[in-house]
C-alpha cells in the first residue's frame, strides 16, 4: 500500500502541476480499492473534491502495472473536452470518440490497437451506435483495464438527469472481464440515487460496491433567492446588477429563447454576455466555453447544456432566471461556483412560469403505454429507420427517439445499421413504476417551491435534499445574515429594458418540403412544394416561449382560457408587426383561419389588420369533413394527414393575382396553414402571407 501510495502521490501532482498536493479525504482510499483490491466504488463527492484524480491517477498506476486502457462513458461534449485537457496534464493520453470527430474513429481505433491510448472517452449514446457496438467495444472491453461511469447518477430512474441511453450500462457492467474495476462518480445523488447505483453497479458476479461519500456542501457559496414580479423585473435587476457580481459566471434560463433573448438584452445594455445552448453550433461553444474560462465575457446565459462537469474552478457566480425543477438539479448548476475561491455569489430569481415549464418537460420525457405499443406494433424483423417510424406511429422526432431508446433498454428493440428491429421480446409497460417516478418528481418540484419561501439557512436545506448528513447554518446565506444582493434597479433600466421586450414581430418559415412518408397516410405528396403552392414568409407577433410577448399570449391562448375578442393592446402589437413587414407586394385581402377553440379571438385578430389596413375582411375560410383532426403535437407527416382537405376556399371572392393575409391564433407545425394557403394559391391568390398571434416556439 505505501508504495501504491508513493505511485499515486507523484502522479496526482503531475496531473495538478504542485510538488507540495495531497490526497484529499477519500481520494487515495477510491484508488487504492481500484489499484490494489480492484474492486467497484461508487464515489459522491462535490463538484471541485477531484473525482477526475481519482479515476485518472488510478488508469496511470494500472496501466504500469500491465492493464489495458480505461473506458470512461462520459456524457457530454464540453466534459469530454475538460477531461481530455486534464488527462493530457498529467501524462494520460486519452482520446475520445463521438459524434463530432467520425472522420477520426480509424485513428483511434489504430492507436488502441498499438496500445498508446490510456483513457478513451465515449458517450453512453456512443455504446448502442451499431457499427461502434458490434465493431470496437467487444475487444475494448476484452482489454480495458478499468471502467469509469461519471455522472453516474444519470442511471438511476430517480437521478435529476436521468438518461435512457445510462441505463445499458448495467449490462457493460455485468459484461466486464473478472479483475477490471469499475469507478462511477458524481456530485449530486441523494442516497435513493446512492443505492440505486449502487444496485445496478452490483451487476453481475460483484455485489460488493464501495460507497465513498464525503460533505457536499461549499463553504464558499453565499446563497440568495430573489422573488420578482415579472420576467421585465428580473432583467432590469441583472441589467443593474450584473457587473457587480464577482469575475465571470453563468446565467442559467429554463428554455433556448430565454437564454438567446437574455443573452441579446444584456448584450444591448453594454454586457459581455453570449447564449450557451443545446442549438449553439459544436464549434461556437468551445469557443464559448474558453472565453468564459479566460474571463473574456462576464457571462454565459446557458440552458442545461453547460452543465455536468464544465470545469472553471474560479467561476465568480451563477444566477437562474427561473428555477430546475429539483433542488438537486440546482445544486449541481450552482455547484459549478466557487470551486477554488473563497467568494461566490449564487442567486435565484424564480419565475411565475417555472412550474408550466417543469410539467412540460415532465411530460415529454415520460413514455406512455399506447405510444410504446404502437412503435411495437410497427416495428419487426426488417430494419425500418426512425424518418420511416414516423409514418406510422404519431409521435414527434425528439420523444420517438427517446421512446426508442427505453425500449431498447428494456430488451423489446434493438438498434442495427438501418435502422430498428424488434427482437420478438415480450415487454410489459411498468405502471407502477412510472407511477413512482412521476410521484417523485412531484416532490421534488414541491421541495424547490419550498427552497424558494423557506426562512431556514439554504444551504441547510439543500444539504438535507442531498440527504448530506452534519448539515450546519452556513452563516452566510440570505436567511443567516441577511439579503447580500441589492433589490433595486438603476434608473432607466427598467425602461429599457420594456423597451427591449416590447419587440415585435418573429419570423413563419415557410415549408417547403412534404414530410417523408404522407404518401403512406393518404396525402399524395412528396418531395419539394411546387412554387406554385408555396407560401410567403410570415410572421408572428412572439413565440409562446419569449420574455416579452410570450407571458400574455401564453394566458390569452392557454388551452383552458375563454375564447374572447383579441385585446386591444395585444392588437395594437400585432400592427406593429405588419408595419414592419417588408412583404414585396402589400396584401390586397385578409382571410381568416377556421378555428376551432378561439373563433372569436381569430376573427377580431383579422378584423383588426382589415380596419387598420383598409383591407376588405372576406371572411373565414371552410372547415371542410368537419375539418382538422387530431390534436397539437405529433410528427410532420400525422399532421399534414391531419389537415390535408380539411379547409376549403368556399365561397370567398378572392382578388385573383393579388396577394392575400391569412390569419391565424396560433402555429406550430405549420402544416394547417401550409395546407389553408396552398388552397387560397390554387384558388387564384398570387401569395399567401401567414399571420399569427404566436409561435408555440
Amino acid at each position: 500500500m505505501s508504495t501504491t501510495r508513493e505511485q499515486a502521490l507523484a502522479t496526482l501532482r503531475a496531473l495538478v502541476g504542485r510538488d507540495d498536493a495531497e490526497f484529499h479525504d477519500g481520494q487515495f482510499e477510491a484508488i487504492a480499492a481500484l489499484v490494489d483490491e480492484r474492486r467497484r466504488a461508487l464515489v459522491v463527492q462535490r463538484t471541485g473534491w477531484g473525482k477526475s484524480a481519482v479515476y485518472f491517477v488510478a488508469t496511470m498506476l494500472l496501466r504500469a502495472r500491465g492493464a489495458g486502457p480505461t473506458i470512461l462513458v462520459s456524457p457530454l461534449l464540453a466534459l469530454m473536452r475538460d477531461q481530455v485537457a486534464a488527462a493530457e496534464r498529467a501524462g494520460v493520453r486519452a482520446v475520445t470518440l463521438n459524434s463530432a470527430n467520425r472522420h477520426e474513429w480509424e485513428d483511434v481505433t489504430q492507436a488502441l490497437r498499438d496500445d498508446t491510448v490510456d483513457a478513451l472517452l465515449v458517450s453512453p449514446e456512443r455504446l448502442n451506435n451499431p457499427e461502434f457496438r458490434d465493431q470496437y467495444l467487444p475487444a475494448l472491453i476484452a482489454r480495458s483495464g478499468l471502467l469509469v461511469i461519471d455522472e453516474a447518477h444519470c442511471i438511476s430512474d430517480w437521478g435529476h438527469d436521468f438518461r435512457p441511453d445510462y441505463r445499458r450500462l448495467r449490462d457493460l457492467i455485468a459484461g466486464m472481464p473478472d479483475g477490471v474495476p469499475v469507478l462511477a462518480t458524481t456530485a449530486t445523488a441523494n442516497e435513493r440515487v446512492v443505492a440505486d447505483v449502487a444496485e445496478q453497479m452490483g451487476a453481475g458476479a460483484h455485489n460488493d460496491v464501495l460507497t465513498l461519500r464525503g460533505p457536499l456542501a461549499r463553504k464558499s457559496l453565499r446563497l440568495g433567492v430573489l422573488t420578482l414580479p415579472d420576467a421585465g423585473a428580473r432583467l432590469a435587476w441583472l441589467v443593474s446588477n450584473l457587473g457587480a457580481l464577482p469575475g465571470s459566471g453563468i446565467i442559467y434560463a429554463l428554455t433556448v429563447s430565454a437564454a438567446e433573448d437574455t443573452a441579446r438584452l444584456l448584450r444591448d445594455a453594454g454586457h459581455e454576455t453570449f447564449a450557451y445552448t443545446g442549438q449553439t453550433d459544436t464549434a461556437e461553444r468551445e469557443e464559448l466555453e474558453s472565453k468564459l474560462k479566460r474571463n473574456e465575457v462576464k457571462a454565459l446565459v446557458a440552458t442545461s447544456a453547460l452543465g455536468m462537469g464544465f470545469d472553471k474552478p474560479d467561476l465568480g457566480f451563477v444566477v437562474h432566471l427561473g428555477a430546475p425543477s429539483s433542488p438537486v438539479a440546482y445544486y449541481q448548476q450552482v455547484g459549478r461556483a466557487g470551486r477554488a475561491t473563497d467568494n461566490a455569489d449564487v442567486l435565484l430569481l424564480p419565475g411565475q412560469e417555472d412550474q408550466a415549464i417543469w410539467d412540460y418537460f415532465a411530460t415529454v420525457s415520460m413514455p406512455s403505454k399506447p405510444k410504446a405499443g404502437a412503435v411495437l406494433s410497427a416495428l419487426g424483423t426488417e430494419p425500418q429507420s426512425t424518418r420511416a417510424l414516423e409514418s406510422q406511429v404519431d409521435l414527434k422526432p425528439s420523444t420517438l427517439e427517446l421512446l426508442l431508446k427505453v425500449l431498447d433498454v428494456d430488451g423489446a428493440v434493438r438498434r442495427v445499421p438501418k435502422g430498428w428491429v424488434s427482437t420478438g421480446e415480450e415487454w410489459r409497460y411498468d405502471e407502477e413504476r412510472y407511477a413512482r417516478i412521476a410521484a417523485a418528481r412531484l416532490a421534488e418540484q414541491r421541495s424547490m417551491l419550498a427552497y424558494e419561501t423557506t426562512d431556514e439557512c439554504r444551504m441547510t436545506f439543500l444539504q438535507r435534499a442531498l440527504d448530506d448528513a452534519g448539515a450546519q447554518p452556513c452563516g452566510r446565506c440570505d436567511n443567516c445574515a441577511g439579503a447580500w444582493y441589492p433589490s433595486e434597479v438603476a434608473s432607466g433600466a427598467a425602461a429599457s429594458v420594456a423597451t427591449a421586450l416590447d419587440r415585435v414581430g418573429v419570423e413563419i418559415e415557410p415549408r417547403k418540403l412534404w414530410p417523408t412518408g404522407a404518401d403512406r397516410l393518404g396525402v399524395p405528396v412528396r418531395g419539394k412544394i411546387t412554387p406554385e403552392e408555396l407560401l410567403a414568409p410570415g410572421r408572428a407577433l412572439a413565440r409562446l416561449t419569449d420574455l416579452g410577448w410570450g407571458g400574455p399570449l401564453r394566458e390569452l391562448l392557454d388551452a383552458d382560457a375563454e375564447d374572447r375578442a383579441i385585446p386591444p393592446q395585444v392588437l395594437a402589437a400585432c400592427i406593429r408587426v405588419l408595419a414592419d413587414w417588408k412583404w414585396d407586394e402589400r396584401p390586397a385581402a385578409v382571410v381568416s383561419m377556421p378555428s376551432r377553440r378561439r373563433p372569436e379571438f381569430v376573427t377580431s385578430l383579422a378584423r383588426g389588420f382589415a380596419d387598420a389596413g383598409r383591407l376588405p375582411y372576406l371572411g373565414s375560410m371552410e372547415s371542410v369533413g368537419g375539418g382538422p383532426t387530431g390534436g397539437p403535437g405529433g410528427n410532420s407527416a400525422f399532421r399534414l394527414s391531419s389537415v390535408w382537405e380539411r379547409f376549403g376556399v368556399g365561397s370567398l371572392e378572392l382578388p385573383v393575382g393579388q396577394p392575400v393575409l391569412l390569419v391565424d391564433d396560433l402555429v406550430d407545425s405549420r402544416w394547417s396553414v401550409t395546407v389553408a394557403g396552398r388552397e387560397l394559391r390554387r384558388a387564384g391568390a398570387s401569395a399567401v402571407l401567414p399571420f399569427a398571434a404566436a409561435l408555440r416556439s
